[in-house]
């Protein structure tokens, strides 16, 4: 064994209580109670890049959450690696649901429980310690390597893109490496060669001028509510199409080949209904349910609000009724064209006794990294041997966007190195990462690393 995974076993201990103080942080980007904590949360990173040894170690303030930089440059004829991770973490909410604290990494059967244990603390921190490996060891890294860490990423990134614009020479790259997925299963590893796209709506249906006594005035005045209910239940059918207008016009078809690379993956339907406790599996006629949750656009509501909440009866008609909305986008879907058919969908659906506004928020561009670059094969043989087991190229259902805006400002593909799995509970209530995939995270981006060069041509 080298020196460079010698150290990563007799070290292990160590990273995983520095990734322990790291997941104590309560960094939420979308609260802006926790502007501080964001803050914080970089201040870590950036003593860790730091005390690594990485050259350049900057923290760059922005209109909202910093973005951190650091590099090491000893190649003129090596490949060079941009590793991108986020440090913002998802709202912990609801806080009853929790098994443990949510800011307090508490450790059960080889897992830790945090929010932001997986998605992406845990995953972006096995790079940083993987880098160190080398530095701290005294072994000479095979290749360049640079750093982007941002705070943004849970609510858009909405800076990140302006400063990848304006900094292309501090970000030139060869490729870039994110652990921000999910392997196929348990000890399976697996490479994301496909994301979806995103468009994100929001809708407000507005009645009357206050909320109404549903006895004095139910039955003469419309009730946004039902109003945006009965919108909704218009904007799929039966069978699970999207009726927006002019919605899947751009989709790019599934050829033979990808439907028969989809119908090969070791993939229990059995299981993973139970592991949902549902009964049955709903999605788009016609359609395999691995097709549908990663290479299929959707549209899907993500909250819904109006009228009374509070306990017991309150007779009233709501003023106001609202939802947020999103859709998942395959090649070749525009986000802003998306979210401009959308608008005009809802607002054909409307009747003449209510205000409707829609708005959009964040989107992102879908995107499918062509097998053949290199970068992946060498991540699918760093892979095969760190997990002694061949991996599988999949598409995942969710949404990196940064993915595609470095394709189109810097021209460079991105490799998504997942280490998670569908059980770490992202965005939900005990949020889980495996330490053991946390330690072979750590040795498969340091063999990344080690074995690019082999696949250079």
């Amino acid at each position: 064994m080298s020196r460079v995974q010698n150290f990563i076993d007799n070290n292990i201990s160590t990273f995983e209580n520095e990734l322990f103080d790291l997941l104590r942080i309560p960094s939420v980007s979308t609260d802006s109670g926790h502007k501080e904590d964001v803050k914080k949360a970089a201040d870590f990173l950036i003593s860790q890049l730091k005390e690594i040894g990485l050259d350049n170690v900057t923290l760059h303030e922005t209109k909202g959450h910093p973005i951190i930089t650091a590099e090491k440059i000893t190649h003129s004829d090596k490949p060079t690696v941009l590793i991108y991770g986020h440090y913002d973490v998802q709202p912990s909410d609801p806080d009853d649901l929790w098994k443990t604290p949510p800011f307090e990494p508490t450790v059960i059967d080889g897992r830790v429980y945090a929010r932001g244990a997986s998605d992406d603390k845990g995953q972006s921190f096995t790079h940083l310690k993987a880098v160190q490996a080398y530095l701290h060891s005294d072994t000479e890294l095979p290749v360049n390597v640079k750093f982007i860490l941002e705070g943004e990423e849970e609510i858009g990134s909405p800076n990140l893109v302006p400063f990848i614009k304006e900094n292309q020479e501090l970000l030139s790259c060869d490729m870039v490496l994110i652990s921000d997925t999910a392997m196929f299963g348990e000890d399976q590893p697996s490479i994301t060669y496909g994301l979806r796209g995103l468009a994100y709506m929001e809708v407000h249906v507005t009645g009357p001028n206050r909320d109404l006594h549903s006895g004095i005035y139910g039955g003469a005045v419309d009730n946004p509510a039902n109003v945006l209910c009965e919108i909704i239940s218009k904007l799929k059918d039966d069978n699970g199409v999207v009726q927006v207008e002019g919605f899947y016009d751009d989709v790019a078809s599934l050829t033979p080949e990808m439907r028969e690379a989809y119908s090969i993956l070791p993939f229990d339907e059995e299981e993973y209904k139970e592991s949902l406790d549902l009964k049955a599996l709903h999605g788009e006629k016609g359609y395999s349910t691995l097709e549908r949750a990663s290479a299929r656009p959707t549209l899907d509501v993500n909250g819904l609000w109006s009228g009374y909440q509070g306990e017991g009866a309150k007779t009233v008609l709501p003023a106001k009724a609202s939802a947020k909305v999103s859709m998942r986008l395959v090649p070749d879907q525009e986000p802003d064209k998306i979210a401009g058919l959308f608008a005009k969908h809802v607002k054909s659906l409307a009747p003449d006794t209510v205000e409707v506004e829609v708005k959009a928020h964040h989107g992102g561009w879908p995107v499918v990294i062509d097998l053949d670059f290199y970068g992946l094969k060498a991540a699918a043989e760093a892979f095969r041997q760190i997990y002694d087991k061949e991996v599988l190229f999949t598409r995942e259902g969710g949404s990196i966007p940064i993915v595609a805006d470095f394709k189109k400002v810097l021209g460079v593909n991105s490799i998504l190195m997942g280490f998670g799995i569908t059980r770490d509970a992202l965005h939900s209530p005990n949020e889980s990462f495996s330490l053991k995939d946390f330690h072979r995270g750590i040795k498969t981006s340091a063999k990344f690393l080690e074995v690019l060069n082999d696949f250079t041509g």
